[in-house]
């Protein structure tokens, strides 16, 4: 059983960055792949990036391709999202999401995934 732990999440100014983090606990790190998501009240939960168990291969939302990066540090047990150039519209509650893999693609489908986290709000005012 996979225990997602997410922080980093705060208020800010449009054009501001924000980092958001996710420890894991609980597995072995190295062999989930790692997706963030983000839902705002009464919306579907929507794809943001994902990555695949060794870190090599990214995905990412086109509404966020050029702006965000996800990257993973394994020896830590962490995955990131470094958010850059914020907009009033990601303010959003954001997941992490994990799932156990056999090989190194990363996964766009909120179903695909059966372990998340709380969840930690990110708001961004204009």
């Amino acid at each position: 059983q996979v225990q997602l732990i997410e922080s980093g999440g705060g208020s800010v100014q449009a054009g501001e960055s924000l980092r958001l983090s996710c420890a894991a606990s609980g597995g072995v790190f190295s062999i989930y792949a790692m997706g963030w998501f983000r839902q705002a009240p009464g919306k579907e939960r929507e794809f943001v990036a994902a990555i695949s168990s060794s870190g090599g291969r990214t995905g990412y939302a086109d509404s966020v391709k050029g702006r965000f990066t996800i990257s993973r540090d394994n020896a830590k047990n962490t995955v990131y999202l470094q958010m850059n150039s914020l907009k009033p519209e990601d303010t959003d509650v954001y997941y992490c999401a994990a799932v156990r893999v056999l090989g190194d693609a990363y996964y766009v489908t909120k179903s695909t995934y059966n372990y998340w986290g709380q969840g930690t709000q990110v708001t961004v005012s204009s």
